[in-house]
């Protein structure tokens, strides 16, 4: 724990938060409209970004492609100065591992292609191990259809031929391929056929969540070259989903290396802090772990802008 700080040290401290808040990037913001509970609507989230001074952010739903709600934020909105992207999920409401739902979200101006999330096999098999998972993950506000398990990989664990078509499309446009909610054993034969069929932007989101990735997994996965994020929810007092500390934190970054570390807000949540205040609250994290100023820049921009070639 910290020592209390005088009401001028605690002045600085903010002001330095702040400081760093601008410039960052959230890719990983959960606004609406959506069939889960969210606080914000996308331009409540634009807005809200706007005055925290966040440079770029990337909305996902698990349900839909929010690229053409971007495309017409960045047109209408744009004296705000944030940029917004969005991506394609690969879940049972566009047809699961469907190449022309990707073609179409590219062409239209998606960045990022997340492989199966809620709908992944993986997903649902936590779901139905954990009697607590209701608590761990946001539910539906209404009932929604059973969903068709998603997996990657054929009976013989080889990568189905529908992935394979996918990853040409990720390549040929080089945007960044996100392994969604498979497990870490799914995960390996995926980015394994991602490299050498051209795709060079490999992301993990929150490996130590639902993705079952071990530190050493973690060691692995940075020593080629992938970018891990890590969802600021699960560290942030006040949220629903805190399930870790500032030690495991620690752990995770040193794990995935400061240079391929991301750290987004994974929020937007209904009865969760806001996202500036998810930054805001583990930035402060970050200096309490004696991080520097560019390294923490790096973890809450950098990277994203290297990842995301913005």
């Amino acid at each position: 724990m910290n020592a209390i700080l005088t009401p001028a040290a605690n002045d600085e401290r903010q002001a330095r938060i702040n400081d760093l808040l601008v410039g960052a990037i959230d890719l990983h913001c959960h606004s609406g409209p959506s069939v889960m509970p969210r606080y914000c609507d996308h331009v409540e989230a634009m807005r809200e970004a706007s005055e925290a001074g966040l440079r770029a952010v990337l909305l996902k739903d698990h349900y839909y492609s929010c690229t053409p709600v971007t495309e017409l934020l960045n047109k209408h909105f744009s004296e705000l100065n944030v940029h917004m992207l969005s991506g394609v999920p690969l879940n049972n409401s566009v047809g699961g591992l469907n190449v022309h739902a990707v073609e179409h979200g590219l062409n239209l101006g998606a960045k990022l292609v997340w492989m199966p999330t809620f709908s992944s096999a993986n997903h649902i098999a936590h779901h139905h191990q954990d009697v607590k998972f209701v608590d761990k993950f946001p539910q539906t506000t209404q009932r929604m259809l059973q969903p068709i398990p998603l997996t990657v990989l054929d009976d013989d664990g080889k990568l189905k031929e529908e992935v394979k078509a996918i990853l040409d499309l990720i390549a040929a446009q080089d945007v960044v391929l996100s392994a969604g909610h498979l497990n870490i054993r799914e995960i390996w034969p995926l980015f394994e056929e991602a490299r050498k069929r051209g795709v060079k932007r490999l992301l993990v989101n929150h490996p130590t969540y639902v993705v079952d990735a071990s530190l050493d997994d973690m060691r692995q996965l940075a020593s080629e070259g992938v970018f891990m994020e890590h969802s600021m929810c699960m560290w942030v007092p006040g949220s629903k989903f805190k399930f870790y500390d500032d030690v495991f934190l620690r752990q995770v970054i040193e794990a995935g290396t400061i240079d391929l570390t991301i750290l987004g807000s994974d929020l937007g949540q209904q009865g969760n802090p806001s996202i500036a205040d998810g930054f805001r609250n583990v930035i402060g994290q970050l200096i309490d772990l004696e991080y520097s100023d560019s390294d923490i820049r790096k973890m809450i921009s950098g990277n994203a802008a290297r990842l995301m070639n913005l």
